[in-house]
């Protein structure tokens, strides 16, 4: 069942409807009933790899809180290798059959292992990773393990962040659902408000953009060098409002039902660094490997160079969570890359910008980290996008020769796409300029403050602008959330 579809629509007023008029006791089962629906609308038998995570979890949460000594640590080692399984059978298993096999031919042997035909369950990267960081805050001694199995059902199926986020830990959500809600009119408003900005992010920005990059990723090799670098940065923002929009549409539905979810996304565009980019891109999962791997393979608390390596993994295993391709694990290794080489250049890039006098110019300063950051986000997206390492190496060659192409349309004074296109790509634009001014007007206050401060007439104009964008603009054709396949 998708965010952007009708029938989310009718589930959504069903579900929290009766939400209220239930008592509070009865509220979890709904709630447990109501997610077990939501993700059986995709592959219903899907639902049984859920159940066996489940139930292993909340009596592995039990054991260990009961346990001491190493039989702790070995509980918890059990726990996180069934869920790591679950995630290597299901999303890895075809990824290593095939790079064996590829090594199987290439050393000249004709047998090959088989492969398993199946789908990627929805969302198994994401409620794997909230799974296991209830066991690890159990084992930590954080969380008091749960004895009520539907409300630790629940914690895992929650489905407004069921299938991509946010990835919560127990600490901020477990507790809420044995608290009372009572029907705050603030929440609601504030809730459907956060839903309708997710909504016109997904309907009327990031799948307009898709019908663009979509025309050139699926044909890279015919395209010119200006489409191809168009695509690129267009990625970048459909990548975002893609993904930023199912976070807000997750939260805001949590939000009129009186939970709170984590901040999942902070203007990552805006970021200065690599490093503040990913304080300000799927906070949620940059924060769970911050907790779990950075901080247990040593931190910065090391010598320089294991300090690299803890960085450089981190983001390796992030990129290979994404996907089981080599372009996932490149796009990973990308960013690695530059975090490291940002600590390795940072006394002679403060040195070059004082030696020129440029640093003092505070707005140029600052326009150049923003503009650096971003091109290398969006280079590193070209491999996260193509779906092959031969697309992305192409792409990432041809994107140079736009300045040719440029030149060309310049002095020809002729624009080489047709009318349709041209339309296509300056409403494209058109969506991202409003995007990065609402960015713009948000930047000391979120997106509920900014519209909240209004006076009344100027709130509903926004409303009625939003509802009609996404009714006049929006490209209603049930796009998949990008981070579906994850």
């Amino acid at each position: 069942m998708l965010f952007n579809s009708v029938e989310f629509i009718v589930f959504f007023i069903i579900v929290t409807t009766l939400y209220f008029l239930l008592p509070h006791k009865f509220r979890w089962f709904h709630l447990l009933v109501a997610s077990c629906l939501f993700y059986m609308a995709f592959i219903p038998v899907y639902i049984l790899i859920l159940f066996v995570t489940i139930a292993i979890d909340y009596v592995a949460g039990i054991m260990i809180e009961n346990a001491e000594g190493k039989k702790r640590k070995g509980l918890l080692v059990v726990s996180i290798l069934v869920n790591v399984g679950m995630l290597g059978v299901f999303k890895y298993y075809n990824f290593f059959i095939d790079n064996i096999n590829f090594l199987i031919d290439t050393a000249g042997a004709t047998s090959k292992l088989p492969l398993m035909g199946i789908i990627l369950p929805l969302g198994l990267s994401f409620h794997t990773f909230q799974a296991m960081s209830y066991t690890i805050e159990v084992y930590r001694g954080h969380q008091k393990a749960e004895r009520h199995l539907g409300i630790y059902a629940l914690y895992v199926m929650f489905y407004p962040q069921l299938v991509a986020g946010p990835i919560e830990r127990p600490q901020n959500l477990l507790h809420q659902f044995h608290e009372k809600h009572h029907f705050r009119y603030e929440d609601v408003t504030n809730g459907l408000k956060l839903m309708l900005w997710g909504l016109f992010k997904k309907i009327v920005i990031a799948d307009r953009l898709s019908v663009f990059t979509d025309q050139v990723y699926n044909d890279v090799h015919n395209q010119s060098a200006l489409s191809i670098t168009i695509a690129a940065v267009f990625f970048s923002f459909q990548i975002f409002c893609d993904f930023s929009g199912y976070s807000d549409i997750a939260i805001g539905s949590a939000q009129v039902m009186g939970f709170k979810l984590m901040t999942n996304f902070d203007r990552p565009y805006s970021a200065k660094s690599i490093s503040e980019f990913w304080s300000r891109w799927h906070i949620s999962l940059s924060t769970w490997f911050k907790d779990y791997l950075y901080i247990s393979l040593g931190g910065n608390r090391v010598p320089v160079p294991r300090w690299y390596f803890n960085l450089f993994i981190v983001f390796l295993v992030s990129g290979f969570w994404h996907g089981a391709s080599w372009n996932f694990i490149i796009w990973g290794a990308l960013h690695g890359f530059y975090l490291i080489f940002a600590l390795v250049s940072q006394k002679p890039r403060k040195y070059l910008w004082e030696v020129t006098g440029l640093g003092k110019i505070e707005w140029l300063y600052k326009f150049v980290q923003k503009s650096t950051t971003f091109v290398l986000v969006t280079t590193a997206w070209v491999f996260f996008r193509a779906e092959t390492l031969g697309k992305a190496i192409h792409i990432l060659r041809r994107i140079p020769a736009c300045v040719g192409d440029i030149k060309a349309i310049v002095s020809r004074g002729v624009i080489p796409y047709a009318p349709v296109q041209i339309k296509l790509i300056a409403a494209s634009f058109f969506w991202i300029v409003v995007l990065e001014t609402i960015h713009f007007l948000q930047r000391k206050n979120n997106i509920l403050m900014l519209v909240n401060n209004r006076p009344m007439p100027a709130r509903w104009a926004i409303y009625y602008i939003a509802i009609g964008c996404i009714i006049f603009f929006g490209v209603f054709e049930q796009k998949q959330f990008i981070y579906f396949q994850f």
